[in-house]
């Protein structure tokens, strides 16, 4: 029975199989791109998958996807990483063993040929001997490089062309011309007559060879990936009916409770509510140092307990866990292509049309024009063409680098959600900063009161932290925590009402409350004047002042102090010495706005900006020819972070299901900042490396095999090495892209 999606929004990730070139890419593309629903389709050269968003039959889409030549199977949420890999080692090593076989009959054929040890064709003895050489050699052809030509013949009927089309010809046409020699030896001319039965085995034996060597290389960048789903326990340990029993992790459900044990891993998210313990949350935020949890503390799944033991009760459980998501978004921005990308598969999927149009052209014009033997000049340039062109380093350039960049920013904690961002971030000319909760820990405390007019201080934090226990806001949380230091019974408040970006007003004991900044004084109409140099010293120390009114005459001032992340002055002087101008962005008064932003670093400032003008700064900028990232805490500043050509969400903890940021940084840590901004420029720098080094090979290649230098040098390529060259350029572009996994950061 097929399974249909339960709306337009679904998504499912195919693993592809037979998938050679970038060229077999875009014919994936469009043969999901046209079944019904589909929405939107990228293919992964990189890991042979794809993700595929809207409503469309999942049978559908892998009948579409047989039906152009290839194969696939649905790849569920969490698949077993042990699995993956030993399937990546078995395809290693059937490729290795391919590889043996061609070279070990292959390389023993060539160094007795040219040694002059084997017999002429048309003797007596090679009358025997070269059709069973010509009956071997199709053994191993078959064995060695049946994937090859099943895959060309496929892509023919489809009227396509691919890498596979490329080897084909390439190496069919060598054992087929030198089955020709040997039955019309008499009629060629004798420097023509020569077998090239060793070169087609030779060729297949480096294109295994090199194809296995990518796909180890390739296993690497996965790496990341395959972690974060290893971190996915199999079972958990539910209480039901006061029983513990370990059951399957899919049979967990929401408001289960759960007992973790010393050593396990957590299965699912959670809320403790019993016992406390210490858990390594390394894998997921980059965090080294384990995080304290006790009642009421969230637990995230795949993070490990260490020495205590609780309960907690499920919240978010299968795709739902913050794993599952960060797993998701992980492959997501893998698959996605960046611009630099585009043009490569644009490239790419003309590319093997045009060369074998240049091997028909080099094969005219070294018949018509070479000099004897010109048959066996035209056959072996045109054969060199088509083998040294393949381009597999072309299509591999761009996503190869992204994996690797995407699976090593997942390991320090960044999530990047797609690869725009990825690109983008390189570019970035001017990062916006929310002051709390980004530069500031978000945690502010009172640090001063001073009662007025008759009224004493424990009155005055009264009044305040009843009329704020209605708010969400930072700074309500501060007097709330501090009246509960203190032991102050809250008063009912009446027509309570929360002024954005200025403060809140309410009743108490039939007495007009109002509790915020000076603009909001301002606004009821209250003289403040007397204490504008009271307000103005507090502000100067970096500290939030705020009054606090009763019936139109100020009580009291209170003031809160946010203070500094201890990394925030790092990482801005770090972003600094990337050449990006740091702007801080904040409600605060443009006083206490400007003492933080001395502390942190910070020399140009937004003050009193309300969160839904904060993209009206963004655009501004943009407007002015910046590339702008905005850092904020994904709520507030969800414009903001949409409006900026990047938006980076901080300080989310677990949530990172937010819309609006391009890339999350789960620690919560503004020293990521500058890290993601590093790991961006040295992608997009290893991307520029590989597309250039596979341009160039394919630009000079071609020519050198067509017989560019035989006119001046004397010098043709031999097709063997052709071969050789060919695998090796799209090993190199993996190496080099694996290189992101270890450079260093800052």
């Amino acid at each position: 029975m097929s399974k249909k999606p339960n709306n337009t929004n679904n998504e499912l990730r195919l693993s592809i199989l037979g998938m050679s070139c970038a060229g077999c890419v875009s014919a994936v593309e469009a043969s999901l791109a046209n079944v019904t629903g589909v929405i939107s389709v990228n293919v992964n050269f990189a890991d042979h998958s794809a993700i595929i968003k809207g409503s469309a039959d999942s049978d559908l889409l892998t009948k579409a996807i047989r039906e152009a030549g290839y194969d696939a199977a649905i790849m569920k949420s969490f698949e077993d990483p042990k699995k993956q890999e030993q399937q990546e080692l078995q395809r290693y090593r059937l490729l290795m063993k391919k590889a043996a076989v061609a070279a070990t009959f292959g390389v023993p054929l060539m160094l007795f040929g040219h040694l002059g040890w084997l017999p002429e064709i048309g003797s007596n003895a090679g009358q025997w001997f070269w059709p069973q050489i010509a009956l071997l050699t199709f053994a191993i052809l078959v064995y060695s490089g049946q994937h090859i030509y099943r895959g060309a013949m496929k892509a023919l009927l489809l009227k396509q062309a691919n890498m596979d089309t490329l080897i084909a010809l390439g190496t069919g046409s060598a054992w087929i011309y030198s089955c020709i020699v040997l039955d019309y030896y008499q009629s060629l001319p004798s420097l023509s007559a020569h077998a090239y039965f060793e070169a087609s085995v030779i060729i297949l034996a480096f294109i295994n060879l090199g194809a296995g060597l990518e796909t180890r290389a390739r296993g690497k960048t996965s790496s990341a990936i395959r972690n974060l789903i290893g971190l996915q326990p199999r079972t958990a340990r539910v209480v039901r009916e006061g029983i513990e029993q370990d059951i399957a992790i899919e049979n967990v459900g929401l408001g289960e409770t759960l007992r973790v044990r010393p050593g396990e891993k957590i299965a699912v998210d959670g809320e403790v509510i019993e016992g406390h313990s210490t858990i390594d949350e390394s894998m997921l935020t980059g965090e080294p140092i384990p995080i304290e949890k006790t009642k009421g503390a969230r637990v995230v799944a795949g993070t490990m307990n260490q020495k205590g033991s609780f309960l907690f009760i499920s919240t978010r459980i299968g795709q739902d866990t913050a794993l599952a998501q960060i797993i998701k978004s992980v492959r997501q921005a893998q698959s996605c292509k960046p611009e630099i990308a585009k043009l490569a598969d644009k490239i790419s999927s003309v590319f093997v049309p045009i060369v074998v149009a240049i091997s028909a052209l080099t094969f005219l014009i070294w018949y018509i024009f070479a000099p004897e033997p010109t048959l066996a000049y035209a056959f072996v340039t045109s054969m060199t063409v088509l083998v040294i062109a393949c381009p597999c380093a072309l299509g591999l350039a761009t996503p190869i680098s992204i994996m690797v960049a995407v699976g090593r920013a997942a390991q320090l904690g960044i999530l990047i959600r797609n690869g725009d961002a990825l690109q983008t971030m390189s570019k970035l000319t001017t990062i916006v900063l929310d002051k709390t909760g980004t530069i500031t820990e978000g945690k502010p405390s009172v640090c001063y009161i001073k009662p007025l007019n008759g009224i004493d201080e424990k009155t005055a934090l009264q009044f305040a932290a009843s009329i704020e226990s209605g708010s969400e806001h930072p700074l309500a949380t501060a007097i709330l925590a501090k009246a509960k230091t203190l032991q102050i019974k809250l008063q009912q408040v009446k027509s309570f009402k929360a002024i954005t970006g200025l403060g809140i007003s309410g009743e108490i004991a039939e007495q007009t409350i109002i509790f915020g900044n000076v603009a909001l004084m301002e606004e009821q109409g209250i003289n403040y004047d007397n204490y504008i140099n009271d307000l103005k010293a507090l502000s100067t120390q970096g500290q939030t002042p705020m009054l606090l009114a009763v019936n139109q005459q100020i009580k009291a001032i209170i003031s809160v102090v946010d203070p500094l992340k201890k990394e925030s002055i790092n990482a801005i002087q770090q972003l600094k010495n990337l050449g990006i101008n740091v702007l801080m962005v904040t409600g605060d008064n443009e006083i206490t706005a400007k003492a933080v932003a001395k502390q942190a670093g910070i020399t140009e400032i937004r003050a009193q900006v309300l969160p839904e003008d904060k993209a009206a700064v963004i655009k501004e900028l943009q407007q002015q020819g910046e590339r702008v990232g905005m850092v904020g805490d994904g709520i507030n500043d969800a414009p903001a972070l949409a409006q900026a050509d990047v938006g980076i969400a901080i300080g989310t903890g677990t949530d990172v299901a937010i819309e609006s940021a391009d890339i999350v940084i789960l620690q919560g840590s503004l020293s990521k900042v500058p890290e993601a901004i590093s790991l961006s420029k040295a992608t997009v720098t290893n991307i520029k490396q590989n597309l250039i080094g596979a341009f160039f090979y394919n630009t000079l290649s071609i020519p050198v095999a067509a017989g560019l230098l035989y006119p001046l040098f004397g010098v043709l390529l031999n097709p063997m090495i052709a071969g050789a060259a060919m695998a090796m350029s799209s090993f190199t572009v993996v190496s080099n892209a694996n290189r992101l996994r270890w450079i260093k950061l800052n």
